[in-house]
């Protein structure tokens, strides 16, 4: 405990950024992915592949015995992850990259919500009012994506993104509570273990062999999910949720750039001006306010 102490602060930060990055290169392959055997089939084989590496690397650093603590935290995540997934993943082939993730900047300001409910935080003005702005930010990004013609799953598309973000905003507050209880390659392993675990119970009805074409495509998501896991593990063991869920903005970039060199996906000025009024009301909310400690051990 006492090295973690001497740690920087900006190390953990961009640490942090290296995951939300490497994640973000996976939403590419995942879009595309999706877009070609579904959304069901994309999840699967990538998070069985992520499952077989996280488990070669569990056992290669001493692959402990699970806490029983622990242990439920990952049941409660991999449980998140998987409908989150599902709902993200399903969304975002519906919709431009930045969109996506656009919508998806609501999440730590539900995170906040949530932790007033379950980590007994006071909600002030300060975050009702940011919750107000973030959703005309919402609505100026859905207002654009009617005036583009995006096509009629666009909306439900949306809708998806948005229950993905509600979703999303729990898993961070587990993250947080997991990455005390677990070392980061138990949490890259575990997590996709119990995720592959769920999905394959709907195997014998949806399940489908991909192209031989596709493999690659899935090899590489596979990695970079389980990279960026073990990435962010380790970040929120060393530094504070509310300081590093900062980084989470950095995937707008992301997703501009490889929307515009891998889909051809122009960035249209409403999405632009509702993702900066959303990530300033989630700055505006979250500032001065770190997750205490204590409160996370309680929840625990």
């Amino acid at each position: 405990m006492t090295a973690q102490r001497h740690l920087s602060p900006a190390l953990a930060l961009a640490v942090a950024a290296g995951g939300i990055g490497l994640f973000s290169v996976m939403d590419a392959f995942m879009k595309s992915l999706v877009l070609a055997i579904g959304v069901y089939n994309a999840l699967l084989w990538r998070t069985m592949l992520s499952a077989a590496i996280g488990g070669v690397a569990w056992r290669a650093g001493g692959g402990r015995r699970i806490g029983r603590r622990a242990l439920r935290l990952h049941l409660v995540r991999g449980t998140l992850t998987t409908a989150m997934a599902l709902l993200f993943f399903w969304g975002l082939a519906r919709l431009p990259m930045t969109q996506a993730i656009a919508l998806t900047y609501i999440a730590p300001l539900i995170a906040l919500l949530l932790g007033a409910w379950l980590l007994d935080e006071k909600v002030g003005a300060r975050v009702v009012g940011a919750s107000l702005a973030a959703l005309v930010g919402v609505a100026v990004i859905v207002a654009g994506q009617a005036r583009m013609a995006l096509g009629p799953d666009a909306l439900t598309g949306a809708g998806a993104i948005l229950l993905s973000a509600i979703l999303y905003a729990a898993n961070l507050i587990v993250a947080r509570l997991q990455s005390q209880a677990a070392a980061p390659r138990e949490i890259a392993f575990v997590q996709s273990a119990i995720t592959a675990s769920l999905l394959l119970c709907a195997a014998p009805w949806l399940a489908v062999l991909p192209p031989a074409d596709e493999w690659w495509k899935i090899a590489l998501a596979a990695l970079l999910a389980t990279g960026s896991l073990f990435l962010l593990g380790w970040a929120y063991a060393h530094g504070e949720a509310g300081f590093l869920a900062t980084t989470e903005y950095t995937s707008f970039v992301y997703a501009a750039l490889l929307g515009w060199a891998v889909f051809g996906e122009p960035v249209a000025p409403t999405t632009l001006a509702g993702a900066a009024i959303i990530v300033a009301a989630c700055l505006f909310a979250a500032r001065r306010r770190p997750v205490p400690q204590g409160a996370l051990e309680a929840a625990a």
